[in-house]
């Protein structure tokens, strides 16, 4: 996916961040595909500090239009069952600085799907602006280890041969283990 975004930078290169930010917003309404290789095709096309720029930007737009787009289809769903977990209700009930500090918060944690963070705070309580600082403030963080640990990883640095040995350590253990447990 990565080698087909770069090459369509290249064939439109006036206008490829805005293509960029087009992807991203894409990515951000879907909710659930990972912008690990677009942040891939920035970096290679623009360079480590301006495609990062791009892919922040990209995010901080999608997390804004998909923010608006949940909250007018989806505010409504807030009245229901699904939403009866702690956590959940806590998120959707929260306002000012509490919403503020919990986007905030479940932005800086890397296991935390950002499309359901967006999708929960659109249907709770917290204003735009705040979702918007809020988001912003927790993606920059992890963008920017995503940006470094990309980076590294498609220049072959010793850091990135590291990168690629633990999560391939990781992706072994995971599969091992529900190996085990389909056995058992």
């Amino acid at each position: 996916m990565e080698e087909q975004v770069i090459a369509l930078f290249h064939t439109y290169p006036s206008i490829a961040f805005l293509i960029s930010i087009a992807i991203n917003i894409g990515i951000s309404i879907l909710g659930v595909v990972p912008s690990v290789f677009l942040t891939a095709a920035n970096l290679a096309v623009f360079g480590f500090w301006k495609g990062t720029f791009l892919s922040f930007v990209g995010e901080a737009v999608g997390a804004i239009v998909s923010f608006l787009l949940y909250r007018k289809g989806f505010r409504k769903l807030s009245e229901t069952k699904w939403f009866s977990y702690p956590k959940v209700k806590r998120l959707l009930a929260a306002e000012g600085k509490e919403a503020f500090l919990l986007v905030l918060s479940l932005r800086l944690l890397p296991f935390v799907p950002s499309g359901i963070v967006t999708f929960v705070a659109a249907i709770g309580r917290i204003s735009l602006l705040l979702f918007t600082a809020a988001s912003s403030l927790g993606k920059l963080p992890a963008l920017l280890l995503e940006a470094y640990s990309v980076y590294q990883v498609m220049n072959w640095t010793w850091q990135g041969k590291v990168i690629s040995t633990v999560f391939a350590v990781f992706l072994f253990i995971f599969t091992w283990k529900k190996v085990v447990q389909n056995k058992t």
